[in-house]
């Protein structure tokens, strides 16, 4: 599955829009983490606990809009998009979002 955030796929041609590809996943923070995060909090600099759980949420995302787009016969998805959403305290969703098309 080829993904582009752009229009268009250099050397190839969109010959169908299939409808929008989506992907989504809400993860929670745990005790561990915030644990962690609060101590580095302290001193300053990066929260690698944090880093690590946006990191694993965007790869699902994106894997669940490649599926998406999949079962719709897609070929590609072009004008990928990310979109994040606080769900509840401590809660978020993050959504990978794109147009599933046919490649000539």
């Amino acid at each position: 599955m080829i993904l582009s955030t752009t229009e268009t796929i250099p050397n190839r041609q969109v010959t169908e829009v299939l409808g929008i590809s989506r992907g989504s996943t809400v993860r929670a923070r745990n005790f561990g983490r915030d644990f962690m995060a609060g101590l580095k909090n302290l001193v300053g600099g990066e929260i690698n606990e944090y880093t690590k759980l946006q990191a694993q949420s965007r790869e699902e995302a994106i894997q669940r809009m490649k599926d998406d787009a999949a079962s719709l016969g897609a070929d590609a998805i072009v004008n990928v998009r990310f979109a994040t959403s606080v769900i509840m305290q401590g809660a978020s969703e993050i959504l990978a979002y794109g147009t599933a098309v046919k490649l000539s």
